[in-house]
């Protein structure tokens, strides 16, 4: 039987390999920039590569471990006057915003770093939370309809009476359950025509909530980094890295000041200054310029995903030539000019966004199969199906089994991955 498996194995590989800007989208958002959240909420509370997250120091009056917590728990801060890059190569001032403190010069305190490692997670559940909502709202109906397909197309050299499933979460049903599963998925398709119109609403509303999140979190990243998010990117582009102060310094300075005030002996309140050694900020700023370029694409992307979907809507009821161009990205030549047209005239939004998913995830023969049954129940203008059946299909037909060869709609199991995103 594995040798069989092994001879027939290309059959299984019919998933097509255009990927369309919505799916992009989708799978950029909750898998790609959810797993760079939570890699780098790892990397900002790991010590491992970056050592303390602090490191200040007072001359020893007080102890190192105790400014340390402190700073760390309160602010530290820079004096906005000595971000002065002629200043720094003259030597005036030790570090970009660190220097003599005058009372009335301005200074910008920096607790942001504190929260980086909680900002982050939750963007990252940010980001997964429209794929979860569509998840919900959607039901699997397109994964219960497609998944456990995979071997359909070779069931049918298997003559034992049980199924056999390969470490591959592949499944060779046998005949009989096969026959189980065709009546199972015609219900549930045509339970899906009749009262699942708004499959497409929801699947518009989650597009758009991607991108929503997306520029909702790079509004909160700019309010989070006291402003200086927006122009980040251009910034860095511009900065040349030459001088002994760039562009990042100011955003995320790697020395800081800090005052820890304490009684004396006499009673009189001692002020202490502290030098900050930023060493989370190395890290940081190399974290937030990459979200900038990411955010930009996903900004990017997410808005040609609505355009796309703007135009499907647009189109798919009134030009034929756009949805067999659509159609032919999932499996091009599959449907013939009466199948175009029936989808054009006869399809809502919802029904033709379903179909194009399962034709985008499934095997070529069992989608005409079943785009020739539903059809069939839509509009009395198309051939019979016999009558425009292909040579290749009507060889897997006369192969068969009985139930291969009724193959008007495929099957319902509970488990699999779709290409949706």
């Amino acid at each position: 039987m594995l040798n069989t498996f092994s001879v027939l194995s290309p059959h299984l590989k019919f998933k097509n390999k255009f990927v369309s800007i919505n799916n992009l989208a989708f799978k950029f958002h909750y898998r790609v920039t959810f797993t760079i959240l939570l890699v780098c909420t790892l990397l900002v509370t790991s010590r491992q590569y970056i050592g303390e997250h602090i490191r200040c120091i007072t001359g020893g009056s007080i102890p190192e471990h105790v400014i340390n917590t402190f700073c760390f728990f309160t602010t530290t801060f820079t004096v906005v006057n000595h971000f002065n890059e002629t200043a720094l190569q003259e030597q005036s001032i030790p570090h970009p915003g660190v220097g003599h403190m005058n009372p009335e010069d301005t200074v910008k305190h920096h607790a942001y770093y504190q929260w980086v490692p909680f900002i982050l997670f939750l963007q990252a559940i940010m980001f997964y939370a429209p794929h979860y909502v569509w998840r919900t709202m959607e039901g699997g109906k397109i994964k219960n309809l497609v998944d456990g397909l995979r071997m359909v197309e070779i069931s049918r050299y298997y003559n034992e009476d049980k199924n056999i499933t390969f470490p591959s979460k592949y499944t060779l049903y046998s005949r009989s359950e096969l026959d189980r599963k065709i009546g199972i998925v015609q219900g549930a398709f045509r339970k899906h025509l009749r009262i699942n119109h708004m499959w497409a609403s929801k699947h518009v509303f989650c597009e758009t909530l991607n991108l929503v999140n997306v520029l909702a979190q790079v509004y909160f990243t700019n309010y989070f980094l006291g402003g200086r998010f927006y122009h980040l990117g251009f910034d860095f582009l511009e900065e040349d890295f030459t001088g002994t102060m760039d562009v990042l310094d100011t955003v995320f300075p790697k020395v800081t000041k800090c005052h820890f005030h304490k009684y004396g002996p006499s009673g009189t309140i001692q002020k202490h200054d502290a030098l900050c050694v930023m060493a989370l900020n190395v890290i940081n700023e190399k974290i937030f310029t990459f979200l900038w370029f990411w955010y930009a694409i996903l900004i990017a992307i997410s808005i040609l995903a609505l355009l796309w979907r703007l135009i499907t809507f647009y189109l798919h009821g009134r030009s034929t030539k756009f949805n067999e161009l659509v159609f032919s990205f999932a499996w091009p030549g599959t449907l013939d000019f009466h199948g175009i047209r029936a989808i054009t005239t006869n399809f809502s939004f919802s029904d033709w966004l379903f179909l194009y998913y399962l034709a985008r995830n499934m095997d070529r023969q069992i989608f005409v199969a079943l785009f020739r049954g539903i059809v069939s129940g839509t509009t009395t203008e198309l051939d019979s199906p016999k009558s425009i059946q292909s040579d290749e299909e009507e060889d897997f037909a006369a192969k068969s089994t009985p139930a291969a060869s009724q193959l008007l709609v495929v099957e319902v199991p509970e488990n699999g991955e779709d290409k949706m995103g």
